[in-house]
């Protein structure tokens, strides 16, 4: 077999073999909301014994939005048993606090050795920030699993008053009457501290809205987010697809604004480990990210999409119907007011972008995170003095580039910077990595 055929050889038995057990949805606390997984029991292929991976397991976490993706299809596909990870158990969890509770205890007390993480989860954890008593718990990020796929959703009530993308053309007079009203607009994130929190508050600061005075913030996972809005306890919420598009095909609310308007291309969702797992397995690590980089190759092929909606809308996964999922996997987003979307380059993304590797975790972008925690007062902001040397404890993308050279990826495909350069929002704002301190005080609104 060529190397070209070897890279492109997909088992398939084995996932109509896995795809029939049933996956439960994680109900309970640690250790017990880790139950009910699936374990990928399929032979390996071709792997060579200098690249054969020390352990056969690993079990990885995830949230039922897009951005778990790469890790279901790796799994689905053969791909993670394809470079010798053949029992692979992946794990839906009930939401990130859960995730967070199960990192925590690791797989040896019945949790997760790592999975799928918003940022920056990882550099949190490692640092103890959001651990029960402040242990600090080593973590490496390894990949970054998508681009883009997360939207703003509005309550159907709001219809018409001018929330969106640009609040300050008028939708930002409802937030002050709402506030005078003493039934301040109220929004929720998944998590705090994180992607989805940042992603509303830089919307509503953008717009001339302090997120910590002129409105209600408040956490809710991304499986009650629609049963929220429907119940109307809340007027927006910040979370990925296919959540946001439910709203609209429920008739309960619009879209504001995708996530891909307000930064193109922007850093999603990563991979991550305990640290201690992979420190002991390097070879295994490098396996499971040649799994993933696989997975999001064949992602991002269109043509794949439709199968691959309905294999995360399955019952395993995320149970819903495969055409909640087909139309934003394909860019196409019925906005709910009239507005419709129909640009690939809108659509979530796993391998590459115009911009270059979606998959490559750039350490700029972990600056970007760290640099926003400190924005809104979540890291103290002698944080930005420490961050380099947090990053680069915690961005593993050296283990990325060695894996992808093992996989046979083009040498243009793998950066060769740790930074992708001045990012630009919808507002004009700009960050340059190179001088976080000067994007902090270009923002009108903050803590910092």
């Amino acid at each position: 077999m060529t190397e070209f055929s070897r890279r492109k050889f997909i088992i398939t038995a084995g996932a109509s073999a896995v795809g029939s057990v049933f996956l439960k949805g994680c109900l309970g606390n640690p250790p017990d909301s880790v139950t009910g997984t699936q374990t990928q029991q399929v032979a390996a292929v071709n792997v060579s014994p200098e690249q054969a991976p020390e352990t056969t397991r690993v079990k990885l976490g995830y949230i039922p939005i897009v951005e778990a993706a790469p890790i279901i299809i790796a799994k689905e596909k053969g791909f993670f048993a394809k470079y010798g990870m053949t029992d692979v158990d992946v794990s839906k969890q009930a939401s990130w606090g859960s995730m967070r509770d199960n990192t925590e205890i690791g797989a040896a007390g019945g949790g997760v050795d790592g999975g799928q993480y918003q940022m920056p989860t990882p550099h949190l954890i490692t640092e103890g920030r959001i651990t029960k008593g402040n242990k600090p718990i080593p973590m490496y990020v390894l990949a970054q699993l998508n681009t883009q796929g997360n939207g703003i959703a509005i309550a159907e009530k709001h219809r018409g008053k001018g929330i969106e993308l640009e609040l300050a053309k008028g939708g930002k007079n409802l937030f002050g009457q709402l506030k005078s009203a003493n039934t301040p607009f109220t929004a929720a994130y998944t998590f705090a501290q994180v992607n989805q929190d940042f992603w509303i508050r830089y919307w509503l600061a953008a717009g001339g809205v302090n997120p910590d005075a002129d409105v209600k913030l408040i956490p809710v996972p991304a499986a009650q987010t629609v049963a929220n809005m429907k119940t109307g306890t809340m007027d927006a919420f910040s979370t990925g697809d296919p959540w946001p598009y439910r709203i609209v095909k429920d008739k309960i609310g619009f879209l504001a604004m995708l996530t891909a308007d307000m930064w193109e291309f922007h850093p999603e969702e990563y991979l991550a480990l305990r640290a201690e797992w992979v420190d002991k397995h390097p070879k295994a690590t490098k396996a499971l990210l040649k799994g993933i980089m696989e997975a999001q190759q064949w992602l991002d092929n269109f043509d794949n999409r439709e199968e691959a909606a309905k294999i995360l809308g399955g019952r395993n996964y995320f149970n819903l119907p495969a055409e909640i999922l087909a139309g934003p996997f394909a860019g196409k987003y019925d906005m709910g007011e009239g507005r419709t979307v129909d640009d690939r380059n809108k659509a979530v993304l796993y391998w590459k972008d115009p911009r270059g590797s979606v998959s490559y975790p750039y350490k700029s972008h972990d600056l970007w995170f760290l640099t926003e925690s400190v924005r809104w007062g979540f890291l103290p902001p002698d944080s930005l003095t420490k961050a380099k040397a947090l990053i680069d404890k915690v961005n593993r993308e050296d283990l990325w580039k060695e894996a992808a050279k093992e996989l046979g990826v083009a040498a243009a495909d793998i950066p060769t910077s740790t930074s992708r350069g001045v990012e630009t929002f919808f507002d004009g704002v700009k960050f340059d990595p190179e001088n976080p301190t000067a994007y902090l005080k270009s923002l009108k609104i903050k803590k910092a």
